[in-house]
């Protein structure tokens, strides 16, 4: 198979503070510039971004293209509405998407491209981390989030694609019209990214893979307040009750189990006849695993550093699970980028 040629789509709302250094990191791809273009997609913004856009375009060097989306265009889900409009105009083989306040290493496209080459991938996942981690709450986020890009690196190698995340996702055009795009979940604000491969998978079970080259990672910013994280999870939990596949709905009931019997173990051994020595044996053997888990994780995200932040994490984690896996169960408005969504 020779080169092929690469669309990226960014749908962007208010990122003027960050989606010049992304586009800067696009200009410096070891990927020969005529073999892949990039759609910007403003979303309403209400700041300078649209127009930063546009004046970065005269000096990309790459075919640069600034897309708007319209008031009739606006869904419950802009997200999915902007990169079907780029999808429609792009002269790629392959979409490869991303946000604006996402950084990309010079390889990112060169790597995605190789990977094409050399398989009959469908869709391929990518690992995301937050960086800079200057705050013990960056750092939490950042070992939190490692163990969510490990589940869904490694439920896509046994071969039940569960999670991925649209900062670092790619997939082949003829795929997404395949499986028509978003239709019937144009409705939920979030799951641009794992309903889609659900689809996808479902349609090629042995063509959606998990790109493991380090260089391939993409780094965005931790989110910055408690509020925030909260309507972030908050979204991405909103999926949970809407996934189709069984196997996708197992996989996430058994994580959740897990940490809610923890938990139910815990307070058996305070109020009911539970074994201390039972609770420790339990708490132990789920604990090393997750460390020797995360570990790895971690070290392939390039944040080594931060391994001794696991029990930390560990000590919150089955509440965080056992909250949002119950908030999910109930439909409620969340913000995002000063919108309500429901």
């Amino acid at each position: 198979m020779s080169q092929c040629q690469l669309s990226v789509v960014i749908v962007v709302r208010n990122e003027a503070e960050n989606i010049i250094a992304l586009l800067e990191d696009l200009s410096a791809q070891t990927l020969a510039s005529d073999l892949f273009e990039v759609f910007v997609v403003n979303d309403h913004s209400t700041d300078d971004t649209a127009e930063l856009v546009q004046a970065y375009q005269a000096k990309a060097q790459y075919p640069l293209h600034l897309l708007h989306l319209t008031a009739e265009e606006f869904t419950q889900s802009p997200k999915k509405a902007g990169i079907t409009k780029a999808i429609q105009q792009a002269q790629g083989q392959y979409i490869v998407t991303t946000d604006g306040d996402c950084r990309v290493s010079p390889r990112w496209l060169e790597l995605y491209a190789h990977f094409y080459q050399t398989t009959n991938a469908k869709l391929i996942s990518g690992g995301v981390t937050f960086a800079p981690a200057n705050t013990a709450f960056d750092r939490m986020q950042v070992v939190e989030f490692a163990s969510l890009i490990g589940s869904g690196a490694a439920s896509l190698q046994l071969g039940f694609p569960n999670m991925c995340n649209g900062a670092n996702l790619s997939y082949a055009r003829t795929a997404f019209e395949k499986v028509e795009g978003f239709k019937g979940t144009e409705h939920i604000a979030s799951g641009d990214d794992e309903f889609l491969m659900h689809k996808i998978a479902q349609k090629y079970p042995k063509s959606v893979h998990f790109i493991k080259q380090p260089q391939s990672v993409v780094t965005t910013s931790p989110v910055p307040s408690f509020k925030k994280f909260f309507h972030q999870r908050k979204r991405w939990a909103s999926k949970w009750s809407f996934y189709r596949d069984y196997k996708v709905k197992i996989l996430a009931f058994f994580i959740f189990l897990c940490n809610f019997g923890l938990l139910f173990a815990f307070l058996m051994n305070i109020f009911g006849n539970y074994t201390l020595t039972t609770f420790l044996m339990q708490l132990c053997i789920k604990n090393t695993i997750e460390f020797i888990f995360l570990s790895l994780i971690l070290s392939y995200l390039h944040q080594r550093s931060l391994i001794w932040w696991i029990p930390v994490v560990q000590i919150i984690y089955p509440v965080y699970v056992v909250f949002f896996g119950l908030l999910a169960q109930r439909k409620g408005a969340y913000e995002w980028k000063g919108r309500k969504l429901t």
